[in-house]
């Protein structure tokens, strides 16, 4: 079964002009998908779409099967989680420990179980230790930890990240990725992450590439990226291996194609075994 199914997605902010808009992509169980495109292709509100924050102009998102309306939101909800590009704005409670109860809370589940899960999904982000400091005292990095586990208490079948990394210097920014190539390998969740990090891309199963609110292109980053010239077309950059790899080829170089900084050293060990 599909994880997310979206079919002719449409939706405006105003009268005039659609956002995204005839939007189709599916994701299936225990895939890392990822979105990417230029600003404004979208992208963020079919985010907040399939998660229910905006309320859809036209077509259908079924969530596990089960169309996404009014009527299912709740439960849809607590099926699939978000995490947003500043942390700050998830913070609820005054501790670590009171904010990842906070949807527990929400959702009545008893104190002494409560304990038990907050303790279990801290250790998963490795924030045990931080669990009665103040968030605002953490790093950027530490305040995404602490709303992925959040996000994990409630045990969603599909977590959206939207641009979780973005606002993070190069260390948080290695740590949050890092963390959730882990949760996907290790809790086979259905991850859907919107990301301006090609190199993100380039590690995921799946990819939708969005331009000026349509799905311009859909399949495995080796597929994605066999089109060059498509990419620059829609204002998306090539990953650093591909980048090295075409200056080689204008050099003379001839070798095959590398989209990931281990396929190039694997590539250019090859040539080197060769020469």
């Amino acid at each position: 079964m599909k994880a997310v199914e979206v079919k002719d997605l449409t939706f405006s902010y105003d009268q005039e002009t659609n956002a995204v808009e005839n939007v189709t992509f599916s994701v299936d169980r225990g895939v890392y998908a990822t979105i990417i495109g230029h600003n404004g292709s979208g992208k963020s509100t079919v985010a907040k779409l399939i998660t229910g924050l905006l309320e859809k102009k036209s077509g259908t998102i079924m969530i596990d099967g089960m169309e996404l309306n009014d009527e299912n939101l709740r439960e849809l909800r607590n099926r699939i989680g978000i995490v947003f590009q500043n942390p700050d704005n998830q913070f609820i409670g005054s501790t670590v420990r009171d904010d990842i109860a906070f949807g527990l809370e929400n959702h009545c589940v008893p104190q002494e179980e409560m304990d038990g899960i907050i303790e279990e999904y801290a250790a998963k982000v490795r924030m045990t230790e931080y669990l009665n400091h103040e968030p605002t005292r953490l790093s950027g990095g530490q305040k995404q930890r602490v709303a992925i586990a959040g996000v994990l208490a409630m045990r969603p079948d599909v977590i959206v990240f939207d641009e979780a990394t973005s606002m993070l210097d190069p260390q948080g920014k290695d740590e949050i990725k890092k963390l959730i190539r882990d949760l996907h390998r290790d809790r086979n969740l259905t991850i859907l992450s919107i990301t301006h990090d090609i190199e993100e891309v380039t590690a995921s199963d799946y990819v939708i590439a969005m331009n000026r609110g349509t799905v311009a292109m859909c399949g495995t980053p080796e597929e994605i990226f066999a089109d060059a010239d498509k990419l620059k077309s829609i204002n998306i950059a090539l990953p650093f291996a591909m980048q090295f790899e075409e200056e080689l080829r204008r050099a003379g170089v001839s070798m095959n194609r590398a989209i990931t900084m281990e396929g190039l050293v694997e590539e250019l060990c090859r040539l080197h075994s060769n020469t």
